[in-house]
């Protein structure tokens, strides 16, 4: 089996398995979202889309712009916001994962959500359907972000598949830090939860922590303009 990584989700990747990553927060938020009981995750790009999908439910709004919790939605993007569920649906609005996830379903025949939280355990799914596994890395609006870069080389490290060149440099990438924590710190994702004072810091040694949860978040389809996520 071969494991590949896209460094953004604009780079040519096709496999029947496929792995997304938005580490800072999106996918560390939706880990700790369903492993805190909410039944579903609906991801919406733009931020009135997600607003339109609460109009008659029980649904939860969650999301930010710049740090900032979106003005109306209860929650903003941190994972330690979402340690208990406010209703049976979490509405987000994440627009690189968001993206991320749709292209991966694009191109694979079944797609999980990565986050180092969540590690030892989407790395035992991916690997349990013994084939090629492509990994997203959903990137900063197109572009490269190490912390992304950084949990892709450490889900191909854990797969144990042949490695495309492309695998293999984010696995020497991932080498290259001492720890999760100090190359999150070197992101610009983590510089800018930084510069936003220490209750956002907190976010990053908690997106650092490894495999201290067992969900795997799957992409089941999308619902209008969002994409559906379940346990």
């Amino acid at each position: 089996m071969l494991v590949h990584v896209a460094f953004t989700p604009d780079e040519a990747a096709k496999a029947a398995t496929g792995v997304v990553i938005d580490v800072i927060r999106a996918t560390s938020t939706i880990c700790q979202a369903l492993d805190a009981g909410y039944d579903r995750v609906w991801c919406a790009a733009e931020v009135e889309d997600a607003r339109a999908l609460r109009d008659g439910g029980d649904v939860t709004l969650g999301g930010e712009r710049l740090g900032v919790r979106i003005d109306g939605f209860d929650l903003g993007n941190s994972p330690r916001e979402y340690l208990e569920p406010r209703s049976s649906t979490l509405a987000m609005s994440t627009t690189n994962g968001t993206r991320a996830i749709v292209i991966g379903a694009e191109r694979c025949e079944r797609v999980y959500l990565a986050s180092l939280l969540n590690l030892d355990a989407v790395v035992d799914v991916a690997r349990s359907h013994g084939d090629d596994v492509a990994v997203f890395c959903a990137g900063v609006k197109g572009a490269f972000a190490l912390d992304d870069a950084y949990v892709a080389g450490r889900v191909v490290e854990s797969l144990g598949f042949e490695r495309s060149d492309a695998a293999e440099a984010a696995v020497r990438l991932a080498r290259s830090y001492a720890s999760a924590e100090e190359a999150f710190r070197a992101s610009r994702s983590g510089r800018d939860l930084i510069e936003h004072g220490p209750e956002l810091e907190a976010d990053i040694a908690r997106c650092a922590q490894e495999s201290v949860l067992d969900v795997v978040p799957r992409f089941v389809g999308m619902h209008g303009v969002a994409a559906e996520l379940r346990p």
